[in-house]
């Protein structure tokens, strides 16, 4: 069952995007060098003999021109588009700095990309739906959808991370939503995804249900029936997800996730890659969970009798009783978004607006309370990234520099694992870049996909060998937000690695491989 509610985009003309490239430019051996329209990014390959870049003095000259010249790696020029819908050509320089990771690198060139479709730019995001999917009986799923018209566009599925929702990617919903179509999930105790009934109802001498604590379901001490056996756990998330891709969007899906959600996309492309085209983690955590999996280690789950399930024991109510007050309070729910956002500029008063808001429902503390005992999944972060390297699931890695818990050492961790993937490090961006820099993960993922749909005939985002660019080297990527002009440093890592790094790897799999084999035959 579907219910849709909508959330309406802003109201304003959609203007068409028109392209002209040099029909020479589609021949050409040479990369494609982007110039960036009013809704995404085109590519032209003309190449200047003399390494200069050509300027037009007005858009009729730009029009009736249709191609673009490139600039010598070794000159210098300052990043201009003509104007702040980016209609016209993009300039790529370079100019000397201090590489984002500390190491001194030669160069940096300038990129002007798209910004949001806020409206003040002549563009209007896509109109957000609203639903209810019911999994199982109890249990409805919330979940946010966009741009369902693009019928020939890939599906994008994007997973929040611990404590939050849908919600937090409203920015990818009305931007991609134009031209894509995109979903955002909430997980089965987070955000909208709470029971619509106690699990664990209170009951009067007479045994009649009672409402007890309004704000405490869960806390009772009888579970009834649909509530049996649930746990808010990692791979109760994984089958959610599983039979969400296969009963509501029906086709496989490029995932996203950030923090847990990218260990749940992990996890979810390792299990099922019949079912994912492409897996993109934003500061993917790479661990979850504290107490053993019954499956994987069931003589020592034995010695934790309680794992997350209902009813919860009087112990962990009082505790959760003791900590919950101060977990949803507004001032510690913004101290926690300003430990994480490394730019304090962001605005999240509408997050700590929808955190709030959860925090409010009945259900709200025994479902933090699930979640933090919940057992470890079946399959570790690493085992997953083993399983879809084999299986040659594509991965993309995207990850906030500042970000102070799941740091870039764990992003260059899976790259070296899976040494085709495509890492982009981005500065200044902490623990949720997508909120952050939305613009700088839109035009990245919307590239990245372009890669991957074409096969790898469209080239990767960042990576043009037209201007000679060196793998590491440093791009500075500006955009207009509010009216604004912004940047950030975007460090990109391709699939070329080091020899060392190719033997790891290729060790690593067929040791993987060994393993199951003589798993198979004891």
């Amino acid at each position: 069952m579907e219910i849709l509610s909508y959330r309406c985009g802003l109201c304003c003309q959609v203007v068409d995007l028109h392209w002209k490239l040099d029909a020479k430019c589609l021949n050409s051996r040479h990369s494609r060098f982007p110039i960036f329209g009013e809704r995404g990014v085109c590519y032209t390959n003309t190449i200047s003999r003399s390494g200069s870049m050509r300027f037009h003095d007005n858009k009729e000259q730009q029009r009736d021109s249709g191609s673009l010249t490139v600039i010598e790696v070794s000159k210098r020029m300052n990043c201009r588009a003509y104007s702040d819908r980016y209609e016209g050509y993009v300039i790529g320089g370079e100019k000397d700095l201090t590489d984002i990771s500390g190491i001194e690198e030669p160069a940096t060139t300038n990129l002007v990309i798209p910004g949001l479709p806020d409206g003040s730019n002549g563009e209007c995001g896509a109109s957000i739906s609203s639903c209810f999917w019911e999994w199982r009986p109890k249990l409805k799923v919330h979940y946010d959808k966009a741009g369902c018209e693009n019928v020939d566009s890939p599906h994008v599925l994007f997973l929040p991370g611990f404590g939050v929702g849908s919600f937090h990617y409203e920015k990818q919903l009305r931007d991609l939503g134009r031209d894509t179509r995109v979903w955002a999930l909430d997980f089965l105790g987070q955000g909208l995804s709470l029971p619509f009934e106690d699990p664990t109802p209170h009951y009067n001498k007479e045994g009649a249900t009672s409402n007890g604590n309004a704000s405490s379901w869960g806390f009772g001490d009888e579970t009834e029936p649909w509530a049996t056996n649930l746990v808010y756990s990692i791979d109760l998330w994984q089958d959610q997800v599983r039979y969400f891709v296969e009963e509501v969007i029906s086709e496989p899906v490029y995932i996203v996730g950030n923090s847990l959600g990218g260990y749940v996309a992990l996890y979810f492309a390792a299990r099922n890659p019949h079912l994912v085209k492409g897996v993109t983690l934003l500061n993917a955590t790479p661990f979850w969970g504290f107490l053993p999996n019954p499956i994987k280690n069931p003589r020592l789950a034995k010695l934790f009798p309680w794992a997350g399930t209902f009813p919860l024991p009087t112990s962990v109510r009082r505790l959760t009783e003791l900590v919950w007050e101060k977990i949803r309070d507004p001032a510690s729910i913004a101290e926690v978004l300003n430990q994480v956002y490394a730019d304090h500029a962001t605005n999240v008063d509408s997050l700590i607006s929808h955190i709030i808001d959860t925090t409010r429902h009945p259900a709200a503390a025994a479902a933090f309370a699930s979640i933090m005992c919940a057992p470890q999944a079946e399959l570790s972060f690493n085992e997953s990234l083993s399983r879809c390297g084999r299986t040659n699931v594509p991965i993309c890695l995207m990850y906030g520099k500042e970000d102070p818990w799941v740091k870039p050492l764990w992003g260059v961790k899976v790259k070296r694992k899976v040494p085709e993937a495509a890492y982009y490090e981005i500065s200044p961006a902490g623990h949720c870049p997508h909120d952050e820099v939305p613009e700088v993960i839109n035009f990245l993922l919307r590239g990245w996909i372009r890669n991957v749909e074409s096969q790898g005939s469209i080239s990767l985002p960042l990576l043009d060998d037209v201007v000679c660019l060196k793998e590491a080297d440093v791009w500075e990527l500006e955009f207009m937000r509010e009216g604004s002009r912004k940047s950030a440093m975007v460090r990109f890592l391709g699939s070329r690695i080091s020899l060392l790094d190719r033997i790891r790897s290729y060790m690593e799999k067929s040791g993987s491989k060994f393993r199951n084999s003589a798993a198979k035959s004891q």
